[in-house]
């Protein structure tokens, strides 16, 4: 499971983040973008000693001073449903797609590496 799919995922859920300073947010995911930056909305902020509490309207948190962010099971769960969804729509099953094979590849010579046909590479071998 892919960090950015599962913020994606809690956009509209509660989360708690804690910065590498030791500040906790509390509040619901508004947005989140490829460098993790969040944006809150009804936000509870903690000071590091979790003396004093302010209540915010809205939070911007830059992603780099994300410490750790706890998300509900729910969410957790649903990315999980997901995912199992679109592997399964993914198999086709039977033969095909990526991987091995010698179809279309060509004759000697044309593959890669050593050792795979003759006129390829340094010895000058060639078949007579």
């Amino acid at each position: 499971m892919l960090p950015l799919s599962l913020l994606n995922t809690a956009v509209g859920h509660p989360i708690l983040v804690e910065l590498k300073n030791g500040e906790t947010y509390n509040g619901h995911l508004e947005k989140c973008d490829n460098f993790m930056n969040i944006t809150l909305r009804e936000v509870i902020q903690t000071d590091s000693d979790g003396d004093r509490f302010w209540r915010l309207s809205e939070a911007y948190i830059r992603g780099n001073t994300i410490k750790y962010l706890r998300i509900p099971d729910a969410v957790i769960d649903k990315v999980k449903e997901d995912m199992t969804k679109s592997r399964n729509s993914n198999n086709r099953g039977g033969r095909g797609g990526r991987g091995r094979g010698g179809a279309g590849r060509g004759g000697p010579g044309t593959g890669r590496g050593r050792g795979r046909g003759y006129g390829s590479g340094r010895g000058g071998h060639t078949m007579d």
